[in-house]
């Protein structure tokens, strides 16, 4: 007679994803609910995963400070961009995935009191590509800043230009250079953080341009890819290439922050930098003009240049 075997279920999963994570710089598996106590940040190595952008926001300001603006905005689809699925349908998966319209929130609040514009990226929604609706809160974020005289900070987390909008994504790096060099010749501080990564055109334009670049632990900051960038320049690549701590080493960048120590950080920093007064009339409001600049050139002594250096 044929032997019955008894029946056995399927072995379940002995680490289930929606409880635990593995570190990928230890492999240590981590239990998400300590994980999320302790700001995303493996506490055996340090490494520090990515954060969404409400966590972030709740990780800096004061609680219940913060007052979203422009929460409407969402991205068209002007050049009818296909690849693999239509451009509307990553957005609309993208929406879902993380319950955000784009890939950046900004608004005002406070951290340890002191009134700031803020904008923060989501790495999540399609990798913090910036598109039309990102560069276009940054700027406004900017240009609010300018009006109300307070601080400005961004946190960076993206992988570069949304390739899906092609030259209008290529065409917020010239508007938010522009609206940041406006709130620089006005003297109001803006404080820009990098976290991991920061990459490609949020690179090559607002990330970088802070009177004081902060970045995360072993974020990767940088413009083109180590493979593109080796085989760019045909020679082999220095440990660490790109990582914030080489940054800092060849001084790109100002500090390297720990999560933990990010707030308070920021904190100090806007107790020593104060937005300028507003200008005593119209007539005083700060652009560049031509005859205006090279008058400058003529008058300025050496101290104010090293003075302005130091503020780059």
């Amino acid at each position: 007679m044929p032997i019955k075997l008894p029946s056995f279920r399927p072995r379940k999963d002995a680490h289930p994803p929606d409880l635990w994570t593995k570190c990928p710089s230890c492999s240590e598996m981590l239990f998400n609910k300590q994980l999320d106590k302790a700001d995303r940040v493996c506490p055996t190595c340090g490494h520090h995963f990515r954060l969404s952008a409400s966590a972030r926001l709740e990780l800096l300001l004061d609680e219940h400070s913060f007052v979203e603006r422009d929460p409407g905005l969402q991205s068209l689809d002007p050049l009818g961009f296909v690849d693999q699925k239509p451009y509307p349908d990553r957005i609309a998966a993208a929406q879902l995935a993380t319950g955000m319209r784009d890939a950046a929130v900004r608004g005002t609040g406070r951290l340890e009191g002191n009134e700031v514009a803020i904008c923060v990226m989501d790495f999540g929604f399609m990798g913090g590509s910036m598109g039309a609706v990102v560069g276009e809160k940054v700027t406004r974020a900017a240009e609010d800043a300018l009006v109300e005289r307070v601080p400005l900070i961004v946190v960076s987390a993206s992988g570069g230009a949304r390739m899906q909008e092609g030259t209008l994504a290529l065409m917020q790096l010239a508007k938010t250079c522009a609206a940041l060099e406006r709130l620089r010749a006005s003297r109001v501080p803006y404080i820009s953080v990098m976290s991991d990564p920061t990459t490609g055109g949020v690179f090559a334009s607002y990330a970088v341009l802070g009177d004081v670049n902060l970045a995360e632990p072993n974020a990767l900051i940088g413009f083109a890819g180590a493979r593109v960038a080796a085989g760019t320049i045909a020679q082999e690549l220095p440990p660490g290439f790109q990582r914030s701590e080489f940054l800092f080493e060849h001084g790109f960048i100002d500090r390297v922050i720990h999560r933990r120590d990010l707030r308070g950080e920021i904190a100090a920093l806007l107790r020593f930098m104060r937005p300028a007064d507003a200008p005593a009339s119209a007539d005083s409001k700060p652009g560049f003009s031509p005859i205006g600049f090279l008058s400058s050139l003529a008058e300025k002594v050496v101290p104010d240049e090293i003075a302005e250096v130091g503020r780059g």
